[in-house]
């Protein structure tokens, strides 16, 4: 069986990478990922604030946790406990790509297009087999119109990609009034990859400290069918890879996901829940499956199941809402 894919340009055993998570901190860790059959690692993310602020500065953000990713509060220790700063991430990273046999892709998460952006570079000279940018920007501005935080993302790509020759993936958040339209825009400006989707981190309310604070929720499976309809979408309309996450726990999100036309798949929270072994589970059934249902690769399911290649493309869009709501009983 041919489990073989390509993403970013990067020939991969088999489409199960580990996303950006706590499980890249120790090269222990990223060892057992390997050793179950992870075909690539994406490293945990290196922080803007890391690199803008100083230490004080970020402790203050470390602690408030307001304006950062689900990332931010779930992959930071305390701080006296873990060193995860700019240089240290950079030898974490080369130490990382001498031990394992699998590709390591770096990750960094920011807003701007400052020294965070150069830091790209470093990452690249670590020997990252590609990065992965996580853009965020919540924009309270009433007079701020939609475009300018588009070109904002397509500012920090430009940057990156003008920086290093390694590929270059952006994951986005699916808040733009046109996905489409801005997928379509980052593959014109170079972006060698689109992972759909993040899932960002929202802050909830303690009732009892009258506080705003950080509350980490895990994915479910429910939560794949968002990305699952945009990698359906956009399977074969760009040339950019397409990574698929959020909500991927099982061989069957694998096979729906690589139907709908990804040519990856990345898991984060089932790993978290279930450890390491759980990708040699998941790629065991999808072997099975596979071999029971007379597939011979992972390439001739790819994107059967896409918009492009179904019987009826408007399942994808508004006509499938009337069937959804008048099927439920």
């Amino acid at each position: 069986m041919d489990l073989t894919t390509t993403y970013l340009g990067l020939k991969l055993k088999n489409p199960i990478v580990p996303s950006a998570g706590p499980l890249s901190h120790t090269l222990d860790s990223m060892k057992r990922l390997e050793d179950s059959g992870a075909a690539a690692i994406v490293m945990y993310s290196l922080f803007e604030e890391q690199i803008v602020h100083d230490s004080a500065e970020l402790n203050h953000y470390l602690a408030n946790g307001t304006e950062s990713f689900a990332e931010a509060i779930t992959y930071f220790p305390e701080a006296d406990d873990y060193n995860l700063g700019p240089e240290e991430y950079v030898e974490h990273l080369h130490k990382t790509k001498q031990a394992l046999g699998i590709p390591v892709i770096g990750s960094l998460n920011g807003v701007s297009t400052g020294g965070w952006v150069k830091f790209a570079k470093k990452i690249e000279e670590a020997g990252a087999d590609a990065i992965e940018l996580n853009v965020y920007y919540i924009p309270t501005e009433p007079n701020l119109p939609g475009t300018d935080v588009e070109e904002r993302y397509l500012e920090v790509l430009r940057a990156v990609k003008s920086t290093v020759k390694i590929p270059v993936a952006m994951k986005l958040s699916p808040f733009f009034s046109s996905m489409a339209n801005m997928a379509n825009k980052l593959d014109a400006a170079g972006a060698n990859g689109l992972v759909l989707f993040n899932r960002f981190y929202q802050p909830d309310i303690d009732l009892e400290t009258l506080e705003v604070a950080p509350n980490v929720i895990l994915s479910t499976p429910q939560a794949l069918r968002l990305p699952l309809r945009w990698v359906a979408i956009l399977h074969g309309r760009i040339k950019a890879s397409i990574a698929a996450t959020s909500g991927i726990h099982t061989s069957e999100d694998v096979l729906k996901m690589l139907m709908a036309g990804a040519d990856v798949t990345m898991m984060c929270s089932a790993l978290l829940k279930h450890g390491p072994g759980r990708i040699r589970e998941v790629l065991a059934e999808l072997n099975q499956w596979m071999q029971e249902h007379e597939y011979e690769s992972v390439s001739q399911l790819k994107g059967s199941m896409s918009q492009k290649s179904v019987a009826d493309p408007t399942a994808f869009e508004r006509a499938n809402y009337m069937k959804a709501l008048n099927s439920y009983k």
